[in-house]
């Protein structure tokens, strides 16, 4: 599997880094042993980047990747993980805001050394900024994380440009993980040419739009509970419409190419650059097999012009969160 960089400062990964939120949290229930099965597979596909959150099921995505790694008796320096802190929980599950404090930083810290049974992190970003925390003081306590041996390399989440550069004044910032696919390219004015003329790689989440742009979608699907997506705009009433409408187009454009809507997707978000990894978030086998066959997809110039007629910038119908999730982060890239 073909290789880049996580920035300019960042770590060498593969092509594409496996996302592994489903698997704990926020699309219904998952099969543990399913979900390990799939770490493995992606392990031994050639998949070096795994992402995951401390927050995702309160500890239990970190303590299942720890698990898988140490089954699979994989060397640590042949595996990049990127772990996202400072989501606030309680314990019915809620959201109760963001804490980059330099003490919770060191904090969260400790907590996810030990769950995933590691000495060091090879990634670490805040999830999103704590408004009450300048992010000079967020970044300045991951250096000293980093200068003490148990961060290798400082990473940002969802971030305006002028908060990726005030980050980069305190210390180098190797990637900067944030949503970007067909459906979601609100990054290219601005915050995109920010982090290459920084030299910090993109980790591209979200790049299936959360499910919409599998191929797999279908407008009487119905949800497992705790699945977020029932009360995602992009997935409900004229809007849900609106967007599978945008699939059938893509589909297509896939079918052209013998390729799959999922792949053709993925194959876009790979198209975009070098600096850009995309995260998927397979919890199967099956799933990430359909993945892997993007790095087999070749969009020539006429594909890529097919596939802005049929999705075009902006034509996905819904915010990407719901409307509390938005201000947040809206109020952050003012």
């Amino acid at each position: 599997m073909r290789t880049r960089h996580l920035g300019s400062t960042g770590p060498q990964t593969s092509a594409i880094g496996l996302g592994c939120m489903g698997m704990s949290a926020l699309y219904g229930t998952a099969d543990r042993k399913e979900s390990i099965a799939t770490i493995h597979a992606a392990l031994d596909a050639g998949i070096t980047l795994l992402d995951t959150g401390d927050f995702y099921g309160m500890g239990h995505n970190e303590m299942l990747i720890g698990e898988a790694l140490a089954a699979a008796g994989q060397d640590r320096d042949s595996v990049q993980l990127s772990v996202k802190f400072g989501a606030l929980r309680d314990a019915a599950g809620g959201w109760s805001g963001y804490d980059g404090r330099p003490q919770a930083v060191r904090n969260f810290l400790a907590y996810s050394l030990n769950r995933l049974g590691t000495d060091h992190l090879d990634v670490y970003r805040i999830a999103r900024v704590d408004p009450a925390v300048p992010i000079e003081e967020t970044v300045g306590a991951i250096a000293e994380a980093v200068e003490a041996g148990w961060v290798r390399h400082i990473g940002l989440s969802e971030v305006s440009a002028d908060t990726l550069r005030r980050a980069a004044s305190v210390a180098p910032i190797s990637d900067l993980q944030i949503e970007y696919s067909l459906f979601s390219r609100g990054i290219e004015d601005d915050i995109l040419p920010t982090a290459r003329e920084l030299g910090v790689g993109v980790t591209a989440y979200g790049v299936l739009a959360r499910g919409l742009l599998s191929g797999h979608w279908t407008r009487d699907r119905d949800l497992t509970p705790g699945d977020f997506r029932g009360m995602s705009p992009r997935f409900t009433g004229d809007n849900l419409e609106r967007n599978l409408g945008l699939v059938d187009a893509l589909r297509e454009v896939a079918d052209a190419k013998g390729a799959s809507v999922a792949q053709t997707a993925i194959a876009w978000v790979l198209s975009r650059g070098e600096d850009i990894v995309p995260l998927i978030g397979a919890r199967s086998r099956t799933r990430l097999d359909e993945a892997l066959g993007a790095l087999d997809v070749t969009l020539e110039p006429q594909d890529l012009a097919a596939i802005e007629r049929a999705v075009p910038p902006g034509a996905a119908a819904g915010e990407r969160y719901p409307a509390a999730q938005m201000h947040h982060l809206d109020s952050e890239k003012k």
